[in-house]
């Protein structure tokens, strides 16, 4: 390979690695961010005294876990 294109490659690398580094540091934020957002509105809550999940774990009641 001749030096010319060795720089090239060279360059070529470096800007890929340079947006690989800032897809990754997007996709973080945006993943942290939903992650805090899902947190804070309680979907991660184990209490099973509230909303959605109490319904849910009172329709179970008497009912066997699996397929018959």
């Amino acid at each position: 390979m001749t030096e010319a294109a060795k720089q090239v490659a060279q360059r070529t690398e470096d800007r890929l690695d340079k947006v690989v580094e800032t897809v990754r540091e997007q996709f973080e934020g945006i993943t942290k961010s939903r992650f805090a957002d899902l947190a804070n509105q309680g979907l991660f809550d184990d209490r099973i005294e509230q909303g959605p999940d109490r319904e849910r774990a009172e329709s179970r009641q008497g009912k066997p876990d699996g397929p018959g």
